[in-house]
Parts: C-alpha cells; structure tokens; sequence
C-alpha cells in the first residue's frame, strides 16, 4: 500500500478540526501538508495540543518509560491533539524516512503500554512529493485518564502506572487530587450527555405546551454528536442552514419507502428562511395555525433538534359521529406520519454532520408527547401501508410513550440512515401492540 492510499484510508477517520485549523483560519476538513508547512513557517509554538517531533517514535531503552505511549496517553487525557513527527525544534521541516515508520509497531506499544486502550487513534503520512511527514491524531477520550504502564531508569525493576497529562508545551504528570478528579470527570461524562439529551428535550415539549392549539400527539427528537463541534469553529451561516434544510427536504422527499409527506413539505417560507436563535438556527411554523406545525433546530455545536405534530385527524363526518356519542377519542397517532417524520430527522441530521464533517457517532433520542399533558394515545395504520388509516382493534392506548435511543454512525450512507430512522419509528409504534 503506498503513501496515498496510507493517507487517504487514514484520515477518513482522523478529526476535521485541530489546533491548526484554527490557528490558519481554515474550514473543517482533512489536515494537508500544506497546513502544515504554513503553520511550522509561522513558527506556531506547541501546545498542550500540538507537538512538533524531529525524529520518528523509538524503542524504550535502559529501562524507560515509552516515550510514544506517554505521549499519546498526555493528550488523550487533555483535550486530544497532534504529534507531527518529521519538524525540528527551529520548526524546520526535514521529514521522515516514510520506510522506517513503523505503524503497527506503534500501535503496539500503546496497547501494551496505555490503558485503558485508545481505540480512535490515527495515523497517517503527509506528502508534498519529497518530504513526508507522519501525523498522529490523538482524540480526546471519553474514558480518561489513560494510565501508562512502564518503568524508569531509577527503578529498574519497579513496574508502575502513572498519569502523564499536557501542561502548555510539556509534558507532567498527575498528582492523587488529579487523578481522583479525573476519574469523577469520567464517571459523569455519560450523565452529562444524557443530560444534555433531556435538556433538548425538555425545551421542545416545553415550546409544544405553550404553543399547540389544540389536544394534539408530537414526535419530539434529538440528535447530539458524542464529539460536540468546537465552539471557536466557524458556525453555519444562515444561507447555509438554508441550502441544508433545502437538501435535506429533496432528499426526503425522494425516499423510496416515503409513502406520506414529512415535516419539511409544507413548511414553505419557514423552511428556507432560518431565523437565529441561542447558537442555532430555528425553522418554525410553531407560531402559525398549521394542521401540523413543526419546529427544526441547526445548534452551533452539531445539535439537531426537532418537534413535529404526528396527530391523524378523522373525516370531518367522523368527527361528528364521535362528537355525537358523546366518545372520549384518544389522541390519535399516525404510523405514516411518525415514520415520515423519523426519515425526515435523520436525513437533516446526517446532512448537518456531513457539512459540518463532524467525525463522530449522532446519539439520537425520540419520544412522542401530548401537548395537553398525560392522556390515552390512539396508533392510526394502514393495511399494507396504504389506504385510509384505522385503528386496530388490537392497539395498545399508551398514556406515555418510553423515549428510543439509537446511534447514527458518522459516516453513514443512505442505506444506513433508512435503518436508523425505520429503528426510531419501530420501537415507537411498537409501543402500541403494532
């Protein structure tokens, strides 16, 4: 395998957005020898994220610690970063001997010498024809602190684990009070973002309650990539949330299991006129009188939020009848509808991580929620999928529906994303017997 295959098949899964990137004022996307040569002409000095290397990683020898693993354990339990192996201390740019670059070598020792092990680390050579670079690409670790295990010159026989962290431009290591915190710092990580799930939530069926006309059923869904993107990385720009929301509506339409409109038909004006909110954009049709309103949030940091009216109203002679029993009808909920609406946000989600190329895992969630509080949910479906939607002698009458979770990939194709929003749509509609 040459070099350009190495690269390419590497930096597919290496981060889009680095210390260089912000430095060079340059957009999300792969890391060039060109950026690099710019940034070493600056002399950018390193950082608790950025390391410039002259000589490639070597073996430990007379009993010390593996220079490679400690360093890749420092970042990982900082904020993640970049080792560029083939840049002098004067920032000068000698290269590597690409031959004498051992990959599997090097990954090797970080899964003898750090642990827990890194899964997501990359690396991969940079070429401008003559001089080869390698690069490597330590992400921040969900599950720091990273312990490295070796000894010391010192100590010879003494085997040890200790906590190796990024200080400015060197590297230290932990203290006890430190490594306790970071130890709590990743206990809570998984709490937080579950959190932050709720709290997106929680805003959505709180815009439903105060705007919704009448009783009415909601698909209330978010997306949040595991990977937020950065906060000093360049936000979307209002024609570029609507070229997105634009795309996203095409594509849905275009579906082939779409039997039934989404969200985005219909929308109009609202659709491709984002107004700003809190570091989003907001398409909403919450403020107008809709048969289904709809609200679409683009966050800053990669959010995406949506909340859709999934009622199925009856024939206006239906309405009557029921009126004239004197029946109490339980929310209706159409299957169409929800599954309309769970293609919809999954295609305006993998369309924002794709623009944004944010490079990792969506966490999704959906629920549906009534806008009038706690009351009997009724499912609406078609025979085979098409016809007039009945409900089912068999349907449960849920009074709340358990929230879904699922993952969407980063680098998910169309075939993927179908999956993903057929899963959300499924384990909700199975909550009524369907």
């Amino acid at each position: 395998m040459g070099i350009a295959d190495t690269s390419v098949a590497a930096q597919s899964r290496a981060r889009t957005w680095t210390r260089l990137h912000q430095y060079l004022g340059s957009a999300p996307g792969p890391l060039t020898y060109d950026m690099v040569s710019r940034a070493a002409a600056d002399r950018l000095d390193e950082s608790d994220d950025l390391d410039w290397k002259r000589d490639l990683p070597q073996p430990p020898r007379n009993g010390q610690w593996n220079e490679f693993a400690k360093d890749i354990s420092a970042m990982a339990n900082t904020r993640g970063g970049l080792l560029i192996y083939g840049v002098a201390d004067n920032h000068e740019i000698i290269g590597i001997d690409w031959e004498k670059a051992d990959l599997r070598q090097y990954a090797q020792w970080v899964r003898n010498h750090v642990h827990p092990y890194l899964p997501d680390l990359v690396m991969y050579p940079l070429t401008d024809g003559a001089t080869t670079l390698l690069v490597v690409d330590v992400p921040a670790s969900e599950m720091a602190p990273h312990l490295v295990h070796g000894r010391s010159d010192k100590d010879k026989e003494q085997q040890a684990f200790t906590v190796p962290y990024r200080d400015r431009d060197h590297t230290a290591w932990m203290a006890e009070h430190q490594i306790e915190r970071a130890y709590r710092d990743r206990f809570t990580r998984a709490d937080s973002a579950e959190e932050a799930l709720r709290r997106h939530s929680d805003f959505l069926t709180g815009s439903i309650t105060a705007h919704a006309a009448k009783p009415s059923a909601w698909l209330v869904a978010v997306a949040r990539p595991t990977r937020l993107y950065p906060h000093g990385a360049p936000p979307l720009n209002r024609d570029e949330a609507r070229y997105l929301l634009h795309v996203a509506e095409e594509r849905g339409r275009k579906l082939p299991t779409r039997r039934t409109p989404g969200p985005m038909t219909g929308m109009g004006d609202t659709l491709i006129n984002p107004r700003p909110g809190l570091r989003r954009w907001v398409a909403s049709t919450m403020e107008i009188d809709y048969n289904r309103n709809s609200m679409i949030e683009l966050h800053h940091d990669g959010t995406v939020t949506l909340a859709t009216n999934v009622s199925w109203r009856p024939y206006a002679e239906e309405q009557r009848s029921l009126a004239e029993e004197g029946v109490d009808e339980a929310l209706p909920v159409s299957q169409r509808v929800v599954a309309a609406a769970c293609g919809d946000f999954v295609t305006i989600v993998q369309e924002l991580q794709r623009k944004l190329r944010l490079d990792s895992t969506q966490q999704i969630t959906a629920t549906i929620y009534a806008s009038d509080g706690p009351g009997a949910l009724e499912a609406r479906t078609a025979d085979f999928g098409g016809g007039r939607e009945v409900t089912h002698p068999y349907t449960r009458r849920p009074h709340h529906i358990q929230p879904v979770h699922t993952l969407l990939p980063p680098i998910a194709d169309d075939e993927e994303a179908a999956r993903v929003s057929e899963e959300l749509s499924t384990d909700l509609m199975s909550q009524f017997g369907l």
